[in-house]
């Protein structure tokens, strides 16, 4: 992993990362800052893993879902594709044309409005980056917001989310254990919906199937 190391400890890509935590603060919008790039790192690195990725193929899994999010302190709209070009410039001699193409694709095509698979390293990140649910990723402190807000909310009843991958049934199921009392099961997928058939199509696109259980229930 040292070329994972190069770029995490870039100072550029840290300053990328901090300055989209405190743009996306000021937007409103749930965490996307270090503690999200870290999720979607692991949990991309586990399902690279336990679907038997070649290592020089994980290592590629791990740097463009560290990096996913570093275009969104410029803005929202086209964020993966403005952080697909800051990844290009700051390490366009630090990689093989062909590395970082894969890179630079899987950053691109992460976002549910240019979601393309081509190639596992695209689909494990997408899969890592649509499944991070939790109410950590909530900044706003004041309850009366959050309850305004159907994301907050859906985020913050979340008090469980686990990703499971089984090798053996070809399945990776995301767990969820939502608190009813604060919002109904039917909010989440007001907003998720979209997000868990890219999951599906992810998943499909490595061989397995996607399975989302909520509160001791399979849905999908």
């Amino acid at each position: 992993m040292d070329k994972f190391l190069l770029v995490k400890n870039n100072p550029q890509v840290k300053e990328f990362i901090r300055q989209t935590e405190i743009a996306l603060k000021a937007f409103g919008y749930t965490e996307h800052g270090l503690v999200h790039a870290k999720l979607v790192k692991d949990r991309a690195l586990t399902i690279a893993e336990e679907i038997g990725l070649p290592e020089e193929e994980k290592e590629l899994v791990a740097i463009s879902a560290y990096c996913h999010d570093i275009g969104n302190f410029l803005g929202r709209d086209i964020h993966n594709h403005l952080g697909a070009m800051l990844f290009h410039q700051v390490f366009m001699n630090d990689f093989s044309p062909k590395d970082l193409s894969t890179i630079i694709q899987a950053i691109s095509f992460h976002d549910k409005s240019e979601m393309v698979l081509v190639n596992p390293v695209s689909a494990i990140v997408i899969i890592a980056d649509k499944s991070d649910v939790r109410r950590s990723r909530v900044l706003e402190r004041e309850m009366e917001n959050i309850k305004e807000d159907i994301h907050d909310r859906v985020n913050y009843a979340t008090k469980k989310s686990k990703l499971k991958i089984d090798k053996k049934k070809k399945t990776i199921t995301l767990t969820l254990k939502i608190d009813t009392s604060f919002v109904p099961v039917i909010e989440y997928f007001e907003i998720f919906t979209e997000r868990m058939i890219y999951c599906r199509k992810a998943a499909n696109f490595l061989g397995y199937k996607f399975g989302l259980v909520i509160n001791n229930f399979k849905l999908l």
